[in-house]
């Protein structure tokens, strides 16, 4: 991987090349994460006005973090910074702003006084949409006075009643975006929407087919559905190409990739594939809900 700065924290990390998209790893905006900008638009970027920077991409950032952090992915263009800034859900208000951390501690703590570590404060002031430090200490302070919060140094706790505030906020949390590709011809698309899709659910995660994804011909666009993927299942029953073609640039891009195949068929496999990749074998596609849930859980 090659080294290259990110352009809304300002820090400089490891960035992979797929396709016509950067994709850019634990910076300041996806901590544990990443997230893809595509070549073309990273000049374009990089060429604003330095007002319009100082004004956007800490809400570049704020958004990168908030998507990623709730189990999304990113993969940006351009023309998505119009989008961003005129969205009703990027928050604007103080108090917005303060629901935005007490979301985050939410997502982090399974219950009440439950300790959250938020290293390095000072770049993290993007969960808040903040535009600096300043404003996302003032907010801290403020959500203490209101005894939402404690906090002690970098540690920090949600009160009873700033859990139910985030609880409620909330709205419960978000499922990952998993894309499923199957063969057209030989797979019972029915059965596992009703067997396996609960399943992957259940392990939280959002199932979509790969063809439901696609609603464009563009090679790009399919590209950027898997890029905003978090998890792959590809079937390779019936041997089909795109299926191939789906969990390649899926494993290109280290998203995982689970992959499963009808016993009827897994005498058809290339030679090497148990080795290297290990697919689920399964007659029924109960029992390959049931193998999908105790792999997800592991």
């Amino acid at each position: 991987m090659d080294m290259k700065r990110c352009l809304f924290c300002d820090q400089i990390v490891h960035v992979q090349f797929i396709g016509e998209y950067e994709r850019f790893a634990n910076c300041s905006c996806a901590p544990g994460d990443s997230y893809s900008l595509s070549k073309d638009s990273y000049e374009q970027f990089h060429a604003l006005s330095y007002a319009v920077k100082r004004q956007m991409f800490p809400i570049m950032s704020a958004y990168i973090r908030e998507t990623t952090d709730v189990g999304g992915a990113v993969a940006l263009s351009f023309e998505d910074l119009e989008k961003i800034e005129q969205s009703p859900l990027i928050p604007v208000t103080i108090e917005d702003k303060a629901d935005r951390l007490l979301q985050y501690l939410y997502r982090h703590s399974e219950s009440p006084l439950q300790p959250v570590v938020i290293h390095r404060l000072s770049d993290s002031y993007n969960l808040t949409y903040s535009l600096n430090l300043q404003e996302l200490v003032y907010i801290i302070e403020r959500l203490k006075d209101e005894l939402l919060i404690e906090r002690i140094g970098t540690t920090f706790k949600l009160t009873t009643e700033g859990w139910s505030k985030a609880e409620a906020l909330s709205g419960g949390k978000r499922l990952k975006s998993c894309l499923v590709y199957l063969d057209h011809d030989t797979v019972n698309r029915a059965d596992w929407a009703e067997q396996v899709f609960p399943r992957i659910e259940e392990c939280g995660y959002s199932p979509l087919l790969g063809d439901d994804a696609q609603d464009s011909e563009s090679s790009d666009y399919h590209v950027r559905n898997i890029t905003e993927s978090k998890l792959v299942v590809a079937d390779l029953t019936g041997q089909s190409p795109e299926v191939y073609f789906a969990a390649g640039l899926a494993l290109g891009l280290q998203i995982p990739v689970i992959w499963t195949v009808q016993s009827r068929d897994a005498v058809n496999l290339p030679a090497g594939m148990f080795n290297h990749f290990q697919p689920f074998v399964w007659d029924n596609t109960e029992e390959l809900a049931d193998m999908m849930r105790q792999r997800l859980n592991e």
